[in-house]
């Protein structure tokens, strides 16, 4: 049979490709229910899905869940260095996926790929940060004449999506993926915490316990990062521009401080904002000798690097694998991770795959719920229908072996009644 189209590294990988996928299949059992259900019943049948998101293999897992309920799939990376090149050799050559994913590519190939899965004239599309919406919208509108919606995980793509929506630029019903109960809670909390920790120990070999880590942003990723960082002894500070969240660090006893202070105690200081140029050229100017650098929010645009680079004298590149060491004029060295991109996928493997299984649980019976109701949605951004969120728990508790208990009908009847 033809391979679908492609540009990856090494087809020669696909076979430790698979081995990785399946490894991954194993903690994720309610995305593997999901697919096997998909395969009986055949949802997605004659949808074709264009995606931009992490080549990894607990995407390969979504992806083959979109498989087995009938749709194709063209796919592109979201972040070129998390690209798994034996990830993506095993979708193009054991899963039929179309792949256009290569670790390390530069700017030029990660847009014109972009353009390459629209190129497939996708009937919906899966974001991870809103690009391939906003290529779609801004260079090539006449690639999605098709298309009837899609889903975004992402806190930073929902957010470009909204902005979209205010003005009347976005064209289809989008899905906010990121905004599920689920998502937020275990992927944002618990996935964004252990991985980003895993990332900088991987890149570093430092030793947390007695440092202090500046954790900037106190959303549901921040608060999973400050959590763990707490937990593995590394004394913990908070900046943050929302006073509510402000509010909520302190009373968990967090130090909270504006970055200008708190750039000048960190050892280890991260981003998780979402926002752009969060440490600054006067933030650098007080940061310690040896500092490390992070950012896992999303893009590479909220460690301001213009900034960084032209206050170096010297940039000593990978003195350990993802990790760059600037030196400024006065002898101070500044170690930048993952060249300022997502560290927990550049210098480790993201989530946990136990995590992302329920991210993609989610992300799977919400391309389903599009491909049954696009044709009553309108343009703007939307909410995932509650009862997958719970569905999705349902799955997931039931694969954990645990038991909860359920309303009694004594019990409904008062909750919908305001005379008891």
């Amino acid at each position: 049979m033809a391979l679908p189209s492609h540009d990856v590294a090494d087809l020669g990988l696909a076979q430790a490709g698979v081995r990785r996928v399946e490894w991954a299949e194993h903690t994720m059992p309610a995305l593997r229910s999901i697919r096997e259900r998909f395969d009986r019943e055949r949802p997605l049948a004659g949808l074709r899905i264009a995606a931009c998101m992490h080549v990894t293999a607990e995407t390969a897992n979504l992806l083959r869940a979109l498989r087995a309920g009938g749709a194709e799939v063209a796919l592109a990376a979201s972040n070129p260095l998390s690209t798994q090149d034996d990830t993506a050799a095993a979708l193009v050559a054991e899963y039929g996926v179309m792949v256009h994913a290569r670790a390390g590519m530069d700017v030029a190939t990660y847009d014109r790929n972009l353009v390459t899965v629209l190129e497939h004239r996708p009937h919906l599309l899966l974001d991870d940060g809103c690009d391939l919406v906003n290529t779609a919208h801004l260079r090539r509108p006449d690639l999605i004449a098709e298309t009837v919606g899609g889903c975004e995980q992402t806190t930073t793509g929902v957010i470009r999506l909204h902005r979209m929506s205010a003005e009347s630029a976005l064209r289809l019903p989008m899905v906010a993926v990121n905004d599920t109960a689920t998502k937020r809670m275990f992927d944002n909390r618990f996935g964004t915490g252990q991985s980003t920790l895993d990332g900088i120990m991987r890149a570093t070999n430092a030793l947390l316990a007695g440092r202090t880590m500046v954790v900037a942003g106190f959303g549901y990723c921040g608060r999973g990062l400050a959590e763990r960082a707490r937990g593995m002894g590394a004394r913990v500070v908070v900046t943050e521009v929302d006073p509510v969240k402000a509010l909520d660090a302190v009373m968990q006893g967090y130090t909270v401080l504006p970055m200008a202070e708190a750039a000048r105690i960190g050892d280890v200081i991260v981003t998780v904002t979402g926002n752009r140029d969060v440490l600054r050229a006067e933030h650098m100017a007080e940061l310690k000798d040896g500092v490390i650098l992070a950012n896992s929010g999303h893009f590479d645009i909220e460690i301001d690097l213009p900034a960084l680079e032209a206050l170096a004298v010297e940039i000593r590149r990978e003195v350990r694998p993802q990790a760059d060491e600037y030196v400024l004029a006065d002898g101070r060295r500044i170690v930048l991770l993952a060249e300022g991109r997502l560290v927990n996928l550049g210098a480790a493997e993201g989530h946990p795959a136990a995590v992302m299984d329920m991210s993609f649980a989610v992300q799977a019976l919400t391309v389903e719920w599009l491909a049954a109701h696009h044709a009553e949605l309108s343009p703007g951004v939307l909410d995932v229908p509650a009862e997958i969120d719970t569905e999705v728990a349902r799955l997931e508790l039931s694969a954990l072996g645990v038991r909860i208990d359920e309303l009694t009908p004594e019990q409904v009847d008062y909750l919908g009644s305001w005379r008891a």
